[in-house]
């Protein structure tokens, strides 16, 4: 995380499948022109040109399919990955074209469909009626595939998206988008797609550094564009507390996000299939809140005050962070819950029960005579756990908050967000998915841009994460076991803001930009990229907003 502790140095460390077969597979190269991607030959008008004058002879019809040559895959940021290649002209906007819901479907993807349209200029209708050059967008029965997955099917000079699921035809959108942007027509053929991970992401600290609600749309908009699905908000650390409060408004800073603010960012996320996923760390990293509560500052046996940390001997302690614990629940409507429980200061000195003895009195009382301050840790960690646990979200915890041994456990259910290894008591990434905990990737030498770039840091670039990192690579730069693989969920990059005033929110823009694209590809592609790194590079580029 934005972490203070000490880092290890970081070390510094293909053409295309085959369009004779059936299948041939994407291959995100730099550049395609329309013929390559199967479109009209040349002799074809494009968009915009100018219509016959009048009393001219009408638009000859168009040449069979069989004139064509077999088309090739679209060239998109994350790569589709099977492409069965066709032979006709593709597809590419035309002024009568239509973006097609059918009312069936149209409470479940009207807003995918009116986005589309609006991106693409066509009209939106709801309709069964598919005409030439329309786009229709259609769900399917439910199981058709795995989740998030669609087909994309250009034939005929029409263009049919279908997935089991709402996320599954946004993402196919987002692949026709791309084409258009790229290489201004579709390929002839189908794509079936599908992630390799179902959490693909960003992490974002507004503690730190105030970021507007604008720029934070922004960011949604360009995660959506590279088919990402998680944005984790840190809104709550020692230097501020970012959003509104009604049940503690004496903890909360200047600026910060409004609750009409959230409402419109977490609804636009929504539109978006994006999860936003609240933090509010503890028990330490609450130096906000303690600033308007000394009276729960832990302090150690000679009474020096312990920086961003609550007593959590004290039952006010709990009390407080539960008010905002449910308080915010309903305000974050997606599915999962970050608890933090990073870096508590209380388990990094050599001797916490002689250092902290009230904690330890505490920990003897609840867990009996041989309890130690770590397992009042992980009551804290599983008692904030019980109190989101009914909303039905998934749970989250940093992974040097999840201990091993002891006489209390973490609770089996909280999903282990492993950053790094380097932490007093923490363990390397095989003990976590040994003992069964689904783990989730933010691994500190690939993922994290940590501004200022203190203790060790260095801002990620995307051609690292493209040519060395993979969903295996959890901590340094060495894999875990492939049979963990179906434990680790995913990934997200994190911007840390430790020294805030080291860039503006423009330049934290284009400097993840390029890493979020890279990340996007290795989520959602299994396979080793296919495409040189000047090749993508050159690609998200060009597609980029």
């Amino acid at each position: 995380m934005r972490k203070t502790n000490r880092r290890l140095r970081r070390g510094r460390t293909i053409a295309t499948a085959a369009a004779a077969a059936l299948v041939s597979f994407a291959v995100p190269a730099c550049s395609a022109g329309a013929e390559e991607h199967g479109a009209a030959p040349s002799t074809t008008a494009p968009r915009g040109a100018t219509s016959p004058a009048a009393g001219t002879s009408a638009t000859p019809t168009p040449p069979p399919a069989s004139s064509y040559p077999l088309s090739t895959a679209p060239r998109t940021v994350p790569s589709v990955r099977e492409h069965t290649p066709a032979q006709g002209p593709g597809w590419k906007p035309t002024p009568a074209a239509r973006v097609l819901v059918a009312p069936a479907d149209s409470a479940a993807l009207a807003d995918e469909g009116r986005l589309l349209a609006g991106e693409l200029h066509l009209g939106y209708a709801e309709s069964d009626q598919q005409g030439p050059g329309d786009v229709r967008l259609a769900l399917g029965a439910k199981g058709s595939g795995p989740p998030e997955s669609y087909t994309l099917t250009v034939e005929g000079g029409r263009v049919t998206v279908t997935g089991p699921d709402e996320a599954g035809v946004f993402y196919g959108t987002r692949t026709l988008k791309q084409e258009i942007r790229g290489a201004g027509s579709a390929p002839e053929g189908t794509v079936k797609d599908a992630p390799a991970k179902p959490q693909r992401g960003l992490n974002l600290d507004i503690a730190r550094k105030n970021f507007t609600p604008a720029w934070i749309e922004d960011r949604l908009r360009e995660m959506a564009d590279l088919k990402l699905n998680q944005l984790g908000l840190h809104f709550s650390d020692d230097q501020a507390f970012r959003i509104e409060s009604d049940t503690h408004p004496e903890i909360v800073s200047t600026p910060h996000l409004t609750k009409v603010d959230v409402r419109e960012i977490t609804a636009l996320a929504a539109r978006l299939h994006i999860a936003v996923v609240p933090e509010i760390d503890s028990p330490g990293h609450l130096g906000a809140v303690l600033r308007a509560h000394p009276e729960l500052q832990l302090r150690d046996a000679a009474g020096r005050a312990v920086k961003g940390a609550v007593d959590i001997s004290n039952p006010a302690s709990a009390k407080l962070v539960d008010d905002l614990l449910r308080e915010f629940l309903p305000l974050f409507p997606a599915g999962f819950w970050h608890l933090g429980a990073d870096e508590y200061q209380a388990l990094v000195v050599s001797d916490p029960q002689a250092s902290f003895p009230q904690l330890a009195k505490a920990a003897r009382a609840r867990y009996g005579a041989t309890a130690r301050v770590r397992d009042l840790a992980t009551g804290w960690l599983n008692d904030r756990a019980a109190v989101v646990r009914p909303s039905g979200k998934a749970l989250k915890a940093w992974n040097d908050g999840i201990f091993k041994g002891g006489v209390a456990q973490a609770a089996p259910d909280i999903q282990a967000e492993y950053w790094t290894g380097k932490e007093n008591g923490v363990r390397p990434p095989a003990e976590y998915l040994a003992a069964g905990r689904k783990v989730v990737n933010l691994n500190d030498e690939y993922l994290y841009y940590v501004l200022g770039e203190p203790n060790q840091f260095t801002y990620p670039t995307g051609r690292r994460i493209y040519e060395q990192w993979t969903p295996l690579v959890l901590h340094g730069t060495a894999a875990v076991p492939a049979s963990y693989d179906a434990q680790i969920l995913g990934a997200r990059l994190a911007v840390w803001c430790d020294l805030a005033a080291s860039q503006t929110p423009a330049q934290v823009a284009a400097g993840i930009r390029m890493p979020l694209a890279a990340l996007s590809q290795k989520l959602w592609d299994p396979r080793p990229p296919q495409a040189p790194w000047t090749g993508f590079q050159a690609l998200a580029q060009r597609l980029a907003p």
